[in-house]
């Protein structure tokens, strides 16, 4: 959850701090409206699907456990997040209730069990691997979200591509669901560590494949696409469809079930 914390608050700042102009399909910024704005709509995006496996992973009360994760799972639903408009929204305050809702049983969890995760796990280098690889590729997305472009020419910043996207920088200010996808993929690789049943870690395996795809979809755009070494931009893998994108996350993901998380992998 401190990898969160420091994620919502360096949302914070950046919004309260740079004006709309400079951020991305946001109305609000510049002051500290603005912040709060960008902020609730991060807790629903990316931030709840998270709240959905801490819910699960609490072990609480089924009733507070099933609300948290109903409520957070409100963020799937079309137009609670609109890519197109990122300022926060009154149904906005559902997805981030229930976030808050499965933090209180996560912490609630912890001090009645302790953090309950293992000394070591199947895979824990391949984790390390992973997540050294995923912090690499986050650099800019890291820069921009703390408001400033990341130095030197190892990675496209605030050049303006001059074919494609020219409207803006090549890797504007503020947060990218590439960010997001490193996030929601470290995290899976945290959780994946902690005694869980199938569902979970069914539901950690998808957690995992997705987050890597929508890094891997924004970074590709970003880094080769624009700078024209390549033809083919990768399509949008944020919601759920019927193509090539989502079929490769859900066959990663069952691949990382089978072969990874299964808790028959962990005896």
């Amino acid at each position: 959850m401190g990898l969160w914390a420091l994620e919502a608050l360096a949302v914070l700042i950046t919004y309260s701090r740079l004006e709309p102009e400079a951020l991305y399909n946001v109305d609000r910024g510049g002051d500290l409206a603005g912040g709060l704005s960008r902020l609730l709509t991060v807790i629903n995006y990316p931030v709840a699907l998270v709240g959905i496996a801490l819910a699960a992973i609490s072990r609480g009360p089924r009733p507070l456990v099933w609300s948290s994760i109903g409520l957070c799972a409100l963020v799937a639903v079309p137009r609670v997040v609109d890519q197109d408009d990122l300022d926060a929204r009154w149904i906005n305050a559902l997805p981030a209730l229930g976030v808050v809702l499965a933090v209180a049983l996560t912490v609630a969890a912890v001090r009645r069990d302790g953090a309950a995760f293992v000394r070591r796990a199947r895979g824990d280098r391949l984790r390390l691997v992973l997540a050294a690889v995923l912090l690499v590729a986050a650099l800019p997305w890291l820069a921009a979200e703390l408001g400033f472009y990341f130095p030197g020419d190892l990675f496209l910043g605030e050049e303006v591509p001059p074919v494609r996207d020219k409207e803006l920088p090549a890797v504007h200010l503020g947060f990218h669901h590439g960010f997001g996808g490193v996030l929601l993929a470290l995290t899976a690789l945290v959780l994946s560590r902690a005694p869980a049943g199938r569902s979970l870690r069914a539901y950690l395996s998808l957690m995992l494949a997705y987050g890597v795809a929508n890094a891997f979809q924004d970074g590709w755009n970003e880094q080769l696409w624009k700078r024209e070494w390549v033809d083919w931009s990768v399509p949008s893998m944020l919601r759920p469809d019927i193509g090539v994108g989502w079929l490769a996350i859900l066959a990663g993901a069952m691949a990382i079930y089978a072969l990874w998380f299964s808790p028959a992998r962990e005896r």
